[in-house]
């Protein structure tokens, strides 16, 4: 029974991480919401950084590698590092 368990437990974490699929982007800053803590990139995608991290740390023009995860329909960012 208990070794059912735990191959349920794997599982299911398994599937809740495939669930959450994180992607990553290259692209320039074309604007910084620091209000939001938000940057959007010049093909209009926007981002929501995570907790901890300000947006007012990057600059428009900046090239940016973003890796993130959609959460209630928005674009998190999980990392946000200059590239250049």
């Amino acid at each position: 029974m208990n070794k059912y368990i735990s191959t349920l437990v794997v599982i299911t974490a398994s599937l809740t991480a495939f669930g959450a699929s994180a992607a990553t982007i290259n692209g320039v800053v074309k604007s910084v919401d620091s209000k939001h803590d938000a940057i959007t990139l010049q093909d209009g995608s926007m981002y929501t950084l995570a907790e901890g991290s300000e947006a007012e740390n990057f600059k428009t023009g900046t090239k940016v590698a973003i890796a993130y995860a959609k959460q209630q329909g928005k674009n998190v960012a999980s990392s946000v590092k200059v590239v250049r």
